[in-house]
């Protein structure tokens, strides 16, 4: 944590964690199995930019914040672990490395096995007393038609971030 002790993380943290809070108020529903969400991008811009730990604090301050901000039910602390998992998973495929579509594909994917089939799958299980496997079967199609989609949403997002930030940050940050 001796990155939040510069100003300029500090500062570019917290209009990450601000984007993900508000990006997450919004989805856009294209069926009852599939929607658009946009709340995994700032947190994967925190990972990619500063690493795994400011990513996860980036994902956990922002499910917090989102939930203080727009509560829709109990406050429940699995979400808010998966984010910051999210955080740490885009920290470490994508820090201090270019962003490649293979690189984003594989953190995608780690996303979506780890968060996505594995963490909130959980989490739903533990909030509705749902069985894990009937819970997961149909959380399958979502999750792969999403992987899909937030993939090419990651890979655009990132590669024009990166580009952003070889101008504006310090070169510390660009290595």
């Amino acid at each position: 944590m001796q990155k939040l002790k510069n100003p300029l993380v500090l500062t570019v943290a917290a209009m990450l964690i601000a984007l993900a809070t508000v990006f997450g108020f919004f989805k856009v529903p294209i069926n009852q199995f599939v929607e658009f969400r946009f709340g995994f991008l700032p947190i994967s811009a925190a990972g990619m930019l500063f690493g795994p730990a400011v990513g996860a604090l980036v994902g956990a301050l922002s499910d917090i914040v989102g939930y203080f901000a727009k509560p829709t039910g109990p406050f429940f602390p699995g979400f808010t672990i998966s984010s910051a998992v999210a955080g740490v998973l885009y920290g470490l495929c994508l820090y201090k490395k270019p962003v490649t579509i293979p690189r984003v594909v594989l953190a995608q994917f780690l996303y979506t096995i780890v968060i996505s089939f594995g963490l909130n799958t959980l989490n739903l299980c533990i909030l509705y007393h749902s069985p894990f496997i009937p819970t997961l079967i149909t959380r399958i199609p979502q999750s792969s038609v999403m992987f899909v989609i937030n993939t090419v949403l990651l890979y655009t997002v990132l590669s024009a971030i990166q580009q952003i930030s070889k101008h504006l940050l310090p070169a510390e940050f660009n290595s």
